[in-house]
């Protein structure tokens, strides 16, 4: 066979044809495979921020709101309660809040920005089980003065979420990012 009487030309061309319409079929295969990565609608709505009207929230009441799939607490606590705090410390784990589970304005001694909203994340930091909020003097046994108390391996919190020594908890429960936009509206999700 004589390759004198090749004609490479249309070889050449059915090369470039193949190439450009094989880089064609990967880049459409290609679009919805990176697209699989972005964050879905209901993804982008779960980490969204959550507002609420503390107005109508009534002294000792809590309501539980859902932030990016975990319970969230916003409790507004009675005076009288706030006075408890202070007097806790020498039976508290972490009584400054120096194992960072809260943001920086909300390090003080109630773990909020407003002393009488508390904003925390419902989860307890031993197992993930939510706690129950038992405000009230006496409610879980004679040495209770009102606070977090979970049923399931027993660790308890007072009412700012910090975690009583020797339980099971080994943290404070989380206080997520929030601010206020207004004397009304809280928003969980934002600093």
């Amino acid at each position: 066979m004589n390759t004198n009487n090749i004609d490479f030309s249309k070889r050449k061309t059915l090369s470039v044809c193949a190439t450009i319409f094989g880089a064609l079929g990967i880049g459409f295969a290609a679009v919805p495979f990176v697209a699989s990565w972005l964050p879905s609608a209901r993804a982008k709505a779960l980490g969204a921020p959550v507002d609420v009207d503390v107005s109508i929230i009534e002294e000792g009441q809590k309501i539980t709101l859902d932030w990016r799939g975990q319970p969230v607490f916003v409790i507004k606590r009675p005076q009288n309660s706030l006075i408890i705090l202070d007097s806790l410390s020498d039976k508290l784990r972490d009584p400054e809040s120096t194992v960072i589970q809260q943001p920086s304005y909300a390090k003080n001694i109630y773990r909020s920005i407003k002393p009488d909203i508390f904003v925390v994340v419902g989860i307890c930091t031993h197992l993930g089980c939510v706690p129950l909020y038992k405000p009230k003097k006496g409610e879980v046994d004679v040495t209770w003065l009102g606070g977090f108390f979970c049923p399931c391996h027993g660790s308890r919190f007072d009412l700012a979420g910090r975690v009583f020594k020797g339980v099971p908890a080994p943290i404070n429960l989380l206080v997520p990012p929030h601010k206020y936009l207004n004397d009304k509206i809280l928003r969980i999700g934002e600093d």
